[in-house]
């Protein structure tokens, strides 16, 4: 074995949106040293909508995010309503219900996105599977029931949020106390009936089945899925007033890796109270943590496998006894599995679909919506569940209604620490001594890090081809090999 030191790069990570590149050096005897996941561009959203009115924010800061702009749509909506002069509960009733539509419309389009076109391949083809075979195209040759699925599944997500908000991506739907737009008869109806697009009832049976599909896969391969990238963590997600599930509005509530509460249902005004962002000189990604158990114990993993982490019930039927489910697969603990994100995904998927049939069901969300005139506030916070996990913005005004302060923690930020502990998982157990490191390795510390559905730069796409390097360098820094991946 060469005793010379090594550097090992990973640039990029595939299949994640956004770009990022990973690093694990290793000592003179093949042992890691250190693994960190790069976070290497730089928005600056938080600086150039300074000096904007606020009503614009929402508008603005969905340009962050070509997978989910809805969620910093929302987002941003719910914190300038508190500028406008309105918290949650001051809201028309169907503007609300047309929000939360949205939202669901937007959690169930984006996991079916990641799971069938992103992680899909992982799951089918193996962590050493070549690389011809790690794309949606390769799935739909050989799995094309599945696959068609995954595709119809993101389309009705798409064509509601368009009804909605006018466009797929980048549409417009809330204003400052309301919304835009009411929803009318025939747009209803066109998702309750089945025509070029299934309806949502087939949506309700078809994310049963794929839910019944991944927990037979858990079945078949436990014993990797159970092992993999497992590591203790913080969890935090929000709930409601019942300490169900909670996707758009509710209260935040934490739980250490024990299942022992850190973060007991606080408000969202509050979180300024409670949250502190770390920095470190390798990424411009903040790392978020509880201020009350500091950097090095504060941090928590958000998203899917969080949230029914930190919830004690989902309010939908269906999704509900899944739930009880897979609760039961850790007696009731906390589950610290990173794979088994991919079975919380669904899960959610299921109950976003029965959300939404609740939503298109109910007469008064067609009712005219109308905003209340109230006195302005010098600032707003708005927090909701992305598809990635909690998303928190916060808006400062002056006098004029100009935005004087902009502080976002998206999801993918709170998941910078866990998603590195993923990293640092892999090299460990292995890259850790390895005479030769192969292209499937490599591999398997993309998966883990795909397992957590990141948003890396919030929108930013690289242009054409992005193939994966792997730079091998000797203890004085001079290459001594070099090995291309193309992109998948």
């Amino acid at each position: 074995m060469n005793t010379s030191s090594r550097k090992i790069t990973i640039d990029p990570v595939t299949r994640v949106e956004g770009h990022g590149r990973v690093t694990v050096q290793m000592d003179d005897q093949g042992k890691v040293e250190q693994a960190r996941f790069h976070i290497v561009e730089f928005r600056g959203f938080e600086r150039f909508i300074q000096g904007h009115p606020y009503w614009e924010a929402p508008l603005l800061v969905q340009r962050l995010c070509g997978i989910c702009p809805v969620s910093h749509h929302l987002a941003a909506a719910k914190a300038i309503d508190q500028v406008y002069g309105l918290d949650p509960e001051d809201l028309h009733p169907t503007a609300t219900k047309i929000r939360r539509l949205l939202h669901f419309a937007q959690v169930f389009q984006s996991h079916a996105l990641h799971f069938f076109y992103l992680a899909s391949p992982d799951l089918l083809f193996g962590l050493d599977a070549p690389v011809e075979k790690r794309s949606v195209g390769a799935v739909a040759m050989e799995h094309n029931e599945l696959a068609r699925m995954g595709i119809q599944m993101r389309q009705f997500g798409q064509e509601l949020i368009k009804a909605l908000a006018g466009k797929k991506i980048h549409g417009i739907t809330a204003g400052p106390g309301g919304v835009h737009k009411n929803f009318y008869p025939e747009e209803r109806d066109y998702f309750l009936t089945e025509n070029e697009t299934p309806s949502i009832d087939t949506m309700i049976e078809w994310s049963q089945g794929v839910v019944a599909f991944i927990k037979d896969y858990h079945d078949k391969h436990f014993s990797w899925l159970d092992y993999f990238a497992s590591y203790p963590s913080g969890h935090l997600g929000l709930v409601d007033d019942d300490g169900a599930l909670e996707l758009y509005d509710g209260r935040m509530r934490a739980i250490d890796s024990h299942g022992d509460i850190t973060l007991n249902d606080v408000h969202s005004d509050q979180y300024l109270k409670y949250f502190g962002e770390g920095v470190e000189k390798w990424s411009y990604m903040k790392f978020p943590f509880l201020r009350h158990l500091g950097r090095n114990d504060g941090w928590n993993l958000v998203g899917p496998l969080a949230r029914l982490n930190v919830c004690d019930l989902i309010s939908t039927p269906l999704a509900n006894e899944e739930l009880t489910e897979f609760k039961a697969y850790t007696n009731g603990r906390p589950n610290n599995h990173t794979m088994h994100s991919h079975w919380a995904r669904l899960i959610e998927v299921l109950h976003c679909a029965e959300q939404i049939k609740l939503l298109l069901n109910d007469k008064s969300i067609l009712d005219k919506v109308e905003r209340p005139k109230v006195n302005r506030r010098p600032e707003g916070i708005g927090i909701i569940e992305a598809p990635r996990g909690t998303l928190i913005h916060q808006y400062r005004v002056d006098e004029k209604g100009s935005i004087t302060k902009c502080n976002l923690i998206v999801s993918t930020t709170h998941n910078n620490e866990p998603m590195n502990r993923a990293v640092q998982w892999v090299a460990q157990n292995v890259l850790d001594q390895q005479k030769e490191i192969t292209e499937g390795m490599l591999n398997q510390v993309e998966v883990a890090i795909r397992a957590y559905d990141p948003c890396l730069s919030c929108a930013t796409h690289a242009m054409g081809q992005m193939p994966l390097i792997l730079t091998v360098l000797d203890s004085s820094g001079q290459v001594i090999a070099e090995h291309v991946k193309e992109a998948t």
